[in-house]
């Protein structure tokens, strides 16, 4: 099992309709086969200034890239997420 994480700033205000309209979009990402467990987070630690996570699992390495290599999501990275985000961090885990 992988899984995969990431924590993200928008460049947008928060509580605006782009907001809104970004982390509505995401959620074609859920749709993507091989995802599991998807959630969209709101971070609310004092102690990093991010504003939001996604997480979702895969069974394995071979769904993970089947995902990275998905149409859905290349068009999402390329036309919403490298243009709207503003700064993130990108953490995979495996069990121990």
């Amino acid at each position: 099992m992988i899984r995969h994480t990431v924590v993200f700033s928008l460049r947008h205000a928060a509580g605006s309709v782009e907001e809104g309209a970004f982390l509505r979009d995401a959620r074609v990402l859920a749709k993507i086969p091989g995802v599991e467990k998807f959630e969209q987070l709101r971070q609310v630690s004092a102690k990093n200034d991010y504003a939001f996570g996604f997480s979702m699992e895969f069974v394995d390495e071979a769904a993970y890239g089947r995902y990275n290599d998905h149409p859905d999501h290349v068009a999402f990275v390329k036309d919403r997420w490298m243009p709207e985000v503003a700064r993130f961090l990108e953490i995979d885990y495996v069990p121990v």
